[in-house]
């Protein structure tokens, strides 16, 4: 039997949320403690949701929205009917007689869309939001800030995190993206200090409900059992595949004997993701592993700023993935973005978020960030005479953000379009909102238009995960009054100071 389980029956000494989120009996002086979760923190809201969400059997028609459905072989439709059976979407047409025991949802002005995947989120850094909005990634010697991201969140902040500290920073993380239309997410949890810091990130993944990829990344500290903690994980949370969680290993190029977390990672049948970034010193090492033929499509290759040609090529044969982080990748001095690389060689990227420290999490900056830093690039020489690339459309981002996520992260048979047979991860987005009407192309609204607010309605699996505008099952004024109790202990204990109109 697994820790949470008991721990959740009750039974066992220790260690996940019942156990280890208590009120910490002694902090530094001055900072909040913790308050234990309990069965409040997400107790539903079930006056928010209409009555059939709560009958799993129940199928649900969503009549009469605007369908774009990114898959070619389905085709988009000016007003279809989507038809969601047994959390799969079971159809998708013009009209559709469902019989009279279905649940109809009315999307007239709606949008009907796969929901958004994010292949690369470090989500326990939600209680440092906005922190270091004016930061860079590293000291790399020139004139900087002082505060970077290296040296402040990961060896000063990160390293003070308890369990509990995990598992909310983690679960608001989760709830405020589903609000932002993603349902799918690799967090990538930079955070393993012991085995209770990695159940802690499993939970609050599962308690979010939403389909989430668990990237098992390095920790710090003297109780650090990655990466061979990974087989009792892989034992423990992962040995179904038929299920909303799945696992991905972190293989950073830049953590002493790496080579054993890839060993491990391919022992187990785990996608490798890593940070591969040249301002961090990678490009050596990388070319290494690209001359010795270590690639393949298991890989997921982070930023992919500054490498070889070489490497490149590489990569591009083995059949690797790229996940691109644009706005991040241009404020924080990791390298100009690889998007026209990527697609001179026939890689077609995935979105990410990367740290709210920095930016926003929503796909809607993703998409729009990278349309059009690849635009302005292709526009600068198509002004100067020269001969220039492709220019990406609304339907390329909107792809990358969904279908080509879910490939990155091997889970295009599950979701990232909307297909028959493929789970109902959908969103419904309001297009006769005052930033949209009158609608006049889907594509173009969702990618040069919308923003979280238009994100009407979110469904993971089949099931109701925001309705009508409102975040369903989560108790929000708690959860937000523990998250700021853990960033107020997560300051005083790092000493620094929370200035609020300081940069």
């Amino acid at each position: 039997m697994c820790r949470i389980c008991d721990a959740k029956a009750g039974r066992g000494p220790q260690a996940t949320r019942r156990g280890f989120l208590k009120t910490t009996a002694a902090v530094a002086a001055g900072a909040a403690a913790l308050p234990a979760l309990g069965n409040q923190a997400s107790a539903q809201q079930s006056s928010a949701l209409p009555d059939w969400a709560s009958q799993a059997d129940r199928p649900v028609l969503i009549r009469g929205g605007a369908v774009l459905s990114m898959d070619p072989d389905v085709g988009d439709f000016p007003a279809a009917d989507v038809l969601v059976r047994d959390g799969k979407i079971a159809e998708i047409a013009p009209s559709i007689d469902a019989g009279s025991d279905a649940a109809v949802v009315d999307a007239d002005g709606m949008i009907v869309m796969p929901g958004f995947i994010d292949t690369h989120h470090h989500q326990f850094e939600t209680a440092l939001r906005s922190f270091l909005a004016d930061g860079i990634l590293i000291n790399d010697g020139r004139p900087t800030n002082e505060q970077n991201y290296y040296d402040t969140i990961l060896q000063k902040f990160s390293v003070i995190y308890r369990p509990e500290d995990v598992y909310i920073n983690e679960l608001f993380a989760g709830i405020a993206q589903i609000d932002a239309g993603v349902t799918t997410v690799m967090d990538v949890s930079q955070i393993h200090h012991t085995p209770e810091h990695s159940d802690a990130a499993i939970e609050a993944l599962r308690d979010t409900g939403r389909r989430s990829v668990f990237g098992y990344f390095e920790g710090w500290g003297d109780d650090v059992r990655y990466p061979q903690d990974a087989r009792r994980l892989r034992e423990q949370f992962f040995s179904s595949d038929d299920q909303l969680l799945t696992m991905v290993m972190g293989g950073e190029i830049y953590i002493p004997n790496y080579e054993a977390a890839w060993e491990i990672g391919r022992e187990l049948g785990l996608p490798i993701a890593l940070h591969v970034v040249g301002t961090f010193g990678m490009a050596d090492t990388f070319d290494e592993l690209a001359r010795s033929g270590q690639f393949g499509a298991d890989n997921i290759f982070i930023h992919m700023t500054g490498m070889s040609e070489m490497a490149w090529q590489a990569a591009a044969d083995a059949g690797a993935h790229v996940s691109l982080s644009v706005p991040i990748e241009m404020q924080m001095r990791h390298g100009t973005p690889p998007i026209q690389t990527a697609l001179d060689l026939g890689m077609q990227p995935s979105l990410s978020s990367d740290v709210e420290c920095t930016m926003t999490a929503d796909p809607f900056t993703q998409m729009r960030s990278a349309m059009t830093l690849q635009r302005m690039f292709a526009n600068e020489k198509a002004l100067a005479g020269e001969d220039y690339p492709t220019l990406l459309t609304p339907r390329d981002v909107i792809r990358f953000a969904t279908l080509e996520g879910a490939r990155g992260l091997k889970l295009d048979g599950v979701t990232g379009s909307l297909t028959p047979g493929k789970a109902a991860d959908l969103v419904l987005l309001d297009a006769t909102s005052l930033n949209v009407a009158p609608l006049n192309n889907v594509p173009g609204a969702v990618a040069t238009l919308m923003e979280r607010s238009n994100v009407d309605t979110v469904m993971v699996d089949g099931r109701v995960k925001k309705w009508k505008g409102e975040v369903v099952g989560f108790n929000i004024p708690r959860l937000r009054d523990e998250l700021e109790a853990s960033r107020d202990y997560l300051f005083e204990t790092a000493g620094v100071e929370r200035d609020l109109f300081g940069s």
